[in-house]
């Protein structure tokens, strides 16, 4: 709970996602005043009951402007929020924002990129990424990688999103721990170690679909300790993952993740031959949300 009265200029972000919430009142200048996170996703809202939750929220937090990003705009969730198209800039955010209450209340629209091989969208990591150049996190011409349930990697040039590609890494992850032939032998920890960069070194020299099976009959013949598979698989799975960027040696990847993710992925991109920068995705978030707010203001 805010205490006193916030300052002039100040509002309530929210980072609205599918299973979970993080909400920051944040003053004009970026600082960050209170905050609050749960599992309140869209998922966890019924229908119709948006209004409320940021009627509570403000309860909570004061009642202020509000700037959600994410899921919150899409289909499932309170207003479908359109797609601003590549090379999308946070300008463009600003400018198409939805506003379910004039001047109070709007929703960030995402990304979209129509390549004909390969569209892609995006809700909520557009706000991370041009957050991170805005607050000179990672320069105007990157690559970054945002690692998750759907990892995303976008090309920045000049200060703008021009292109991405997203990889649903993490979901087939807890997919073949939950549900598949190895969930049986996925029950071990999940770190940067020597059996998760065996699974990195895996994915330079194997077929993935058919070395995921060998790691079923390793550990059913007792070559792989149970204990390693889950290491090895996430190894072998974001070792793909960054192997499909196909780095040219040296190249920086600016990493936008919390640690332990992140340290996996460092570990992969310098064994691919790139070089790994930390990004700290909160304050991303929240250079990148103010950003928008001053220029919709």
């Amino acid at each position: 709970m805010v205490t006193g009265s916030p300052p002039g200029g100040a509002f309530i972000a929210i980072d609205w996602g599918t299973t979970n919430r993080r909400c920051h009142v944040i003053a004009a200048d970026g600082t960050v005043i209170a905050g609050e996170r749960d599992g309140r996703g869209i998922l966890s809202v019924p229908p119709g009951g948006f209004a409320d939750e940021v009627a509570g929220i403000r309860a909570r937090l004061g009642d202020l402007p509000v700037l959600c990003a994410g899921m919150v705009g899409s289909t499932r969730g309170w207003a479908v929020a359109p797609y601003v198209p590549c090379p999308a800039t946070i300008g463009a955010l600003a400018e198409n924002l939805i506003w379910i209450e004039p001047g109070r209340t709007a929703i960030v629209p995402g990304v979209a990129t129509a390549a004909a091989a390969a569209p892609d969208v995006m809700r909520g990591e557009e706000v991370q990424l041009l957050g991170a150049i805005a607050a000179g996190l990672a320069p105007p011409d990157a690559l970054l990688c945002q690692p998750g349930t759907h990892s995303k990697w976008a090309t920045i040039a000049d200060g703008a999103i021009t292109g991405f590609a997203t990889a649903m890494t993490g979901e087939l992850f807890a997919l073949l721990r939950a549900h598949s032939l190895l969930a049986d032998f996925m029950t071990g920890a999940v770190a940067d170690g020597s059996a998760f960069r065996d699974g990195l070194a895996l994915a330079a020299t194997a077929t993935p679909l058919t070395a995921l099976f060998g790691e079923r009959a390793g550990a059913v013949l007792g070559r792989t300790p149970a204990d390693d598979v889950a290491a090895r698989v996430s190894g072998l799975l974001i070792g793909q993952d960054v192997a499909e960027r196909r780095l040219a040696p040296g190249t920086a990847v600016h990493i936008l993740a919390e640690p332990g993710l992140g340290d996996l992925y460092a570990t992969a991109v310098t064994m691919a031959g790139g070089v790994p920068v930390a990004v700290d995705s909160h304050a991303a978030f929240v250079a990148g949300i103010t950003a928008i707010r001053s220029l919709a203001a």
